[in-house]
C-alpha cells in the first residue's frame, strides 16, 4: 500500500525535524518537504544527484533515497525486469539505505516502483503515486 504524500511548506516542518535534516545536509540545495502519514520527506539536491531522506517528527532518519545509474543495479534487478516486465524501460533506480544500514533498490518502470534487496532479489511492487509528475 503506497501512502499519499502532501506537500508541506518549510514552515509547517518541526523544528527538530528540520535541524535534524540541516545537520545531516547542509549543502542539500533545492529542499521540497513532504508530509508522509506522520514523517516527513525532504527532496533535494546535493551535486547533480536527487536524493531524499525521511524523517520523523522528532529527527531520526528514518530512511536514505539517492538517485543511482540504472546500470549500478543489481544485475538480478535487471534480469528480473527482463522475465517479468517484457523488457520494460527502467526510468529511474535508487538506492534505499534505513537506519541500520540495511540497503535495498527502487525501479521505477511505467506506473510501477518495484523494490528488490541488496542482492537484487524481488520484494514487492507499488504503485508509483508521482507517475505524472515527469
Amino acid at each position: 500500500m503506497a501512502a499519499s504524500a502532501q506537500n508541506v511548506k518549510e514552515q509547517d516542518v518541526p523544528s527538530a525535524t528540520k535541524n535534524a535534516f540541516k545537520k545531516a545536509y547542509g549543502d542539500a540545495k533545492e529542499v521540497k518537504w513532504e508530509k508522509e502519514g506522520v514523517n516527513f520527506e525532504a527532496e533535494f539536491e546535493v551535486g547533480e544527484t536527487d536524493q531524499s531522506v525521511v524523517l520523523d517528527a522528532s529527527g531520526s532518519i528514518l530512511k536514505v533515497e539517492i538517485e543511482i545509474k540504472v546500470a549500478d543495479l543489481p544485475a538480478a534487478v535487471n534480469n528480473y525486469i527482463a522475465k517479468n516486465h517484457n523488457d520494460a524501460k527502467i526510468r529511474e533506480a535508487t538506492k534505499i539505505t534505513d537506519p541500520a544500514g540495511v540497503v535495498s533498490y527502487e525501479a521505477e518502470i511505467k506506473g510501477k516502483d518495484l523494490i528488490f534487496d541488496s542482492n537484487g532479489m524481488f520484494i514487492k511492487e507499488e504503485v508509483d503515486t508521482n507517475e505524472d509528475k515527469d
